[in-house]
């Protein structure tokens, strides 16, 4: 049997969070709602720990006219229950537009309005969170020789607080991804920024702007600063010859659907390769076909008018990025004839993307517990829980990092809700003491794909 605890040890959960994203956010709906359905003897206990001060989701590209480019039907609780009370729909009932939201016939929100969404549903758990705190270890905790917890710390400028959990649930999203040897800086922003960087040129007047990358985001970014900026050039670089429309034709986006994750999870690797090679273009450095026809039209309307503001560099590459006080300076290849050219600007903007923040990184030697495939990537188990050594008892959850294993839905809300659906009811079917034993059933109806 287990030593017990002596009297000063961390406040103990069944669950901690790190990170208080959108993936957190909905799992900390489904353990309110799991809560809310059983007895007190058999409700989660749970903590999350975000070290922002607020929710936020990529504020800096909540660009006003920017859409959704996924139904608010796949909010954060919907496809898992659609009579919660954490729905996209119970929001706009909230804010008074239910109606005008039916009357816009439309299913893809405005970016900004999901925002405000997330917060809305943030606010209604943050019981559960600790804005401001950033996780910097996870340390075992050892008994019998088995890791029975992990302790979980956090540090909130110069204080540091410890808590016990018997699983963790790691959602640390996405992080900025710049091309190799470029740096940040006053001029040279990644889009992620955009927003408050450009604030910052209030009282300036920028007379060129380059936007590097063929995806959604840069076409976004063009579009945003052709208009707010008028008298300014806006040059888009890639290395297409144009924006590539996404494929969200109904077919196509099964790819999303809650079944499609039992399927890549059981596919032979190379038919995983074939599947995300057939259907990425519902995803990456794809641009909705409205917003390619209004760019297409602003451009050849200005080539009519004689008043070009809108250039686009295509099959070509920025191959150098020199930034000096008083702008920047950026080299440009033609991939035909390698042909090198030079753009002067106020402003070069990286709309190149994000990687993965690494899942294991706080682990420390726990890392090492986990088990890792011929190519060095983590084994996740179906319902998302990292495979580790038989004396690692604690569950280690992943929300984002999967892909290889879950396919395209990994980092993306289409699958959110069901998702923390399945790894609370892996954790309850697998015990919260560390056990193997089911040891209750999930009330509430919190419904999978298995």
């Amino acid at each position: 049997m287990s030593q017990a605890l002596p009297d000063d040890a961390p406040p103990i959960h069944d669950l901690i969070g790190i990170g208080f994203g959108p993936s957190n956010v909905a799992m900390a709906i489904a353990l309110s709602e799991h809560n809310a359905s059983v007895g007190r003897e058999d409700a989660v206990t749970a903590h999350f720990f975000e070290r922002q001060p607020r929710f936020g989701w990529h504020r800096g590209m909540l660009i006003d006219d920017a859409t959704m480019q996924v139904s608010f039907l796949k909010d954060l609780v919907t496809l898992r229950n659609p009579s919660s009370e954490y729905t996209f729909l119970r929001y706009l009932q909230s804010r008074g537009r239910l109606i005008d939201f039916v009357n816009h016939k439309n299913l893809f929100p405005l970016r900004v309005e999901f925002h405000d969404y997330f917060e809305w549903a943030a606010a209604k758990v943050d019981d559960m969170v600790s804005y401001g705190h950033e996780v910097v270890s996870v340390e075992p905790v050892v008994r019998d020789g088995v890791i029975e917890y992990l302790d979980v710390t956090a540090r909130s400028g110069t204080e540091t607080v410890v808590h016990r959990a018997r699983n963790l649930v790691v959602g640390t999203g996405l992080r900025p991804l710049m091309p190799e040897g470029v740096e940040r800086g006053d001029r040279v922003w990644h889009n992620s920024e955009l927003l408050a960087r450009v604030d910052g040129l209030e009282g300036t007047d920028p007379a060129r702007f380059v936007v590097v990358g063929a995806g959604q985001s840069a076409a976004e970014n063009v579009a945003y600063l052709h208009r707010r900026f008028p008298d300014a050039e806006i040059c888009a670089v890639f290395s297409r010859y144009g924006y590539s429309p996404a494929d969200d034709s109904g077919f196509a986006n099964r790819i999303f659907d809650p079944a499609a994750v039992d399927e890549y999870y059981t596919a032979p690797d190379d038919i995983k390769r074939k599947l995300m090679d057939y259907h990425g273009n519902t995803n990456y450095s794809v641009v909705d076909i409205d917003l390619i026809d209004d760019l297409y039209r602003q451009a050849y309307r200005e080539k009519v008018l004689g008043t070009e503001r809108l250039r686009f560099v295509n099959v070509s590459r920025l191959t150098g990025v020199e930034e000096h006080p008083d702008g920047v300076r950026a080299t440009v290849a033609n991939l035909v004839t390698g042909e090198d050219a030079v753009l002067d600007a106020d402003v070069v903007v990286f709309a190149t993307g994000y990687r993965q923040a690494d899942g294991l990184g706080l682990l420390g030697d726990i890392a090492d517990r986990c088990h890792r495939d011929d190519l060095g990537r983590v084994r996740v188990e179906r319902d998302y829980r990292v495979a580790t050594v038989p004396a690692l008892r604690c569950g280690i959850y992943l929300q984002g990092g999967t892909e290889h294993t879950h396919g395209i839905t990994s980092s993306l809300l289409s699958n959110t809700a069901i998702r923390v659906g399945e790894i609370l009811e892996s954790i309850l079917e697998r015990g919260l003491e560390g056990s193997s034993d089911p040891v209750r059933p999930i009330a509430g109806g919190i419904g999978t794909s298995r």
